[in-house]
C-alpha cells in the first residue's frame, strides 16, 4: 500500500475546495489536513504540517500564487505543489515550474486526471495535457531569444520600458488603463518569453537587448 499523502488545499471557492476534499478522501492513501482561501494561512499550514501535497489555486486575493508557491517551497522543499488554473495554463507552465511547482492542472480537469497526476508524482513523473503538448510546449523551455529577438508585443515592450525606468506597477496600470492584476498577468507572460523567473532577470535581459539594438517585437 502507498504511503498516505497529507494534502492541503488553498483555493478561492469553498464549495470547490470541499468537492476536491471529498474526491481525494475517497482514495485510501490521501488525507486532507485542511482547507483555506488565504494564501497566508496556506503558507502557515505548510510550515506547520509539512504536507506531501498542496493544491494551490492560481487566483487568490491576498497574495500572488507565485509568491505563495515560493514561500511554501522554502519552508517545505519536499512538498509537491500543484497549481490549479482556469486558463492560460500553457504560458504559465515554465514560470510556475521554475518556482518549484510540480504540476499545473485545469480546474475543469476530471477526477481521473487529478488522481492520475498525484499517482504520477508519487513515481516522480509529471503529467501534462496532450493538448498542451500539441500546442507546442517545447519552445517554452528553450531560450526566449528566438531568431535574435525577444518576441514581445508592443504592450509588453512598453511595460518593460517603464519597469526599467523604475515606474511602479500601479502607475503603469493607470497609463495603459488596465487593472493592477492585468499587469501581473502581462509580467507572467513576459517572464516566459524572456526565459526568466524574476523581475531583476527580466530587466537585465531587456536592457541588454535594447542596448544592443536587437529585435524586441514579435
Amino acid at each position: 500500500m502507498n504511503q498516505v499523502w497529507r494534502v492541503v488545499i488553498v483555493g478561492s471557492q469553498p464549495t470547490s475546495m470541499l468537492g476536491t476534499k471529498l474526491i481525494l478522501e475517497e482514495e485510501q492513501d490521501l488525507i486532507v489536513l485542511g482547507m483555506t482561501s488565504s494564501g497566508t494561512e496556506g503558507v502557515r499550514m505548510v510550515a506547520e504540517q509539512l504536507p506531501e501535497l498542496v493544491l494551490l489555486d492560481y487566483q487568490l486575493q491576498d497574495q500572488t500564487s507565485e509568491a505563495i508557491l515560493e514561500q511554501m517551497k522554502q519552508l517545505s522543499p519536499n512538498t509537491h505543489v500543484v497549481v490549479m488554473t482556469d486558463n492560460d495554463g500553457l504560458p504559465l507552465l515554465q514560470s510556475l515550474v521554475s518556482r518549484g511547482a510540480s504540476g499545473l492542472l485545469s480546474k475543469q480537469a476530471s477526477t481521473f486526471q487529478l488522481i492520475h497526476m498525484i499517482a504520477g508524482l508519487r513515481e516522480g513523473v509529471a503529467s501534462l495535457p496532450l493538448e498542451w503538448v500539441r500546442q507546442g510546449i517545447w519552445p517554452l523551455t528553450a531560450s526566449a531569444m528566438n531568431e535574435g529577438g525577444l518576441q514581445l508585443s508592443e504592450t509588453e515592450a512598453f511595460i518593460m520600458e517603464r519597469i526599467v525606468q523604475g515606474i511602479t506597477y500601479d502607475k503603469i496600470a493607470s497609463e495603459i488603463q488596465v487593472s493592477r492584476r492585468s499587469i501581473d498577468n502581462y509580467l507572467r507572460k513576459i517572464y516566459v518569453k524572456l526565459g526568466v523567473s524574476t523581475r531583476a532577470q527580466a530587466i537585465e535581459k531587456y536592457a541588454l537587448y535594447t542596448r544592443q539594438g536587437r529585435q524586441i517585437y514579435a
